[in-house]
């Protein structure tokens, strides 16, 4: 008998990576060191002006008390607004469930679904808690795993192949955290005929980054494609990056309303509403002027295309530019294998991004912390001055390699 006191179902999940990294990075620079953060998600813009207005005037109007558990009525409309406005979608506010952010909206319909052994469909790249949030909930993550030539997307070949009579859910991420990809209308639509053919799998549609997309690309979704899979898809979205609102810890759901009825009880008895303030805040940013986010994204457009190409001047960095998001997916695996200066071999992709923390002063994210080793996340929501200066730093401590010698590395 085991002598913790821990469920067992804690031995299947791990801290989030990115987090433990951006914590690595408070340690050294409480030690003094000079690190450039690539780590966090996390727009460096501050939250507009006009939200920050809505919550102090919710704080002043004295709305500081509980809520319906998933969201005030006036949230519920302004969100089913915003699903018609800006993707042609028809929901009533039954249909709509909030939350304390898109996680605890994703952890809420996987506990709420997934029984022993269903099946998860998760394309790899993916962002981190997918699979965690999975195998807490009992199920299976079935990784179908990507490629940089492919653009990190999944074809309807592949989600043909991974699909079993125990799959539950597909989980598609466009734009995605952590590699940038976006599916075209015409992607998207191939996916779509495939999903037609397989009632009994749901659809998890992560939009997060829905607004944080370039070159004229169009945003769209499976249920805007397709209207008669409404009934089994929850479309996921939130404040946190367009808005500049991650400590806000606001999201949303739509979806059918058994589903979301399901996640309402779940919720009643973990954390109850989300914030009242944060809801009023996100009133004021779904409903107000968008000037501001297409100015930022287009400074994140900047950002992208400068960072993407001081990356592949780098001998042996090979980095795609993706659609949308503000995360670049380099890979850095012709530098698995060589040795430090100090006589150390960069056994895996791990290693690397450790090398680069001590040797550079640059903090990244490994690949495999998103199921895909050789690589690392980049997180390009920071200034071009440090995005320079990160990318050159890199360059040098890259360059100072060598290769091991029959194997073996000497200092």
């Amino acid at each position: 008998m085991s002598l913790t006191p821990l469920a067992e179902r804690m031995q299947s999940i791990k801290p989030s990576p990115t987090f433990a990294a951006a914590g690595r990075v408070k340690v050294l620079r409480a030690e003094g060191r000079d690190i450039i953060d690539f780590t966090l998600g996390e727009p460096d813009f501050d939250t507009p002006d006009h939200i920050k207005a809505a919550a102090i005037a919710a704080i002043q109007n004295g709305e500081t008390k509980y809520t319906p558990v998933d969201g005030t009525a006036a949230l519920k409309k302004a969100i089913c607004e915003k699903l018609k406005k800006q993707n042609g979608l028809d929901y009533a506010p039954e249909e709509i469930s909030v939350g304390s952010g898109g996680k605890q909206t994703i952890y809420n319909a996987l506990t709420a679904t997934v029984n022993a052994g269903d099946e998860v469909i998760i394309p790899a790249p993916y962002w981190v808690s997918y699979p965690d949030i999975v195998l807490l909930a009992g199920g299976k993550p079935v990784f179908v795993p990507l490629s940089a030539a492919g653009g990190f997307k999944i074809t309807p070949e592949m989600l043909r192949a991974a699909i079993t009579p125990r799959t539950k859910w597909v989980i598609i991420n466009s734009p995605s955290n952590p590699c940038g990809a976006a599916y075209t209308p015409a992607e998207l639509q191939a996916l779509v005929d495939e999903l037609k053919k397989h009632p009994h799998v749901m659809i998890m549609s992560d939009d997060l980054y829905e607004h944080v997309v370039y070159d004229d690309f169009k945003f769209t979704n499976v249920v805007m494609l397709e209207p008669a899979l409404k009934p089994r898809t929850l479309v996921v979205n939130g404040v946190s990056k367009a808005y500049a609102m991650t400590g806000w810890r606001l999201g949303y759901g739509a979806g059918p309303k058994w589903l979301i009825d399901a996640m309402r009880n779940l919720q009643s008895q973990v954390t109850s509403n989300p914030c009242s303030i944060s809801q009023a805040a996100a009133i004021a940013a779904l409903s107000g002027d968008h000037t501001v986010v297409r100015e930022r994204t287009h400074e994140f457009q900047a950002r992208r295309d400068a960072t993407a190409k001081w990356l592949n001047e780098i001998p042996g960095v090979a980095c795609h530019v993706p659609e949308g998001s503000f995360y670049l997916f380099p890979s850095v695996e012709k530098f698995i294998g060589m040795c430090t200066p100090e006589g150390e071999q960069l056994t895996d992709d791990g290693a690397v991004t450790m090398y680069l923390l001590d040797a550079a002063g640059v903090a990244v994210v490994m690949g495999s912390a998103f199921g895909m080793p050789g690589f690392v996340r980049i997180s390009y929501a920071t200034s071009l001055e440090k995005l320079e200066e990160g990318c050159q730093r890199m360059k040098t401590a890259l360059g100072a390699l060598k290769s091991a010698n029959g194997g073996k590395c000497a200092a």
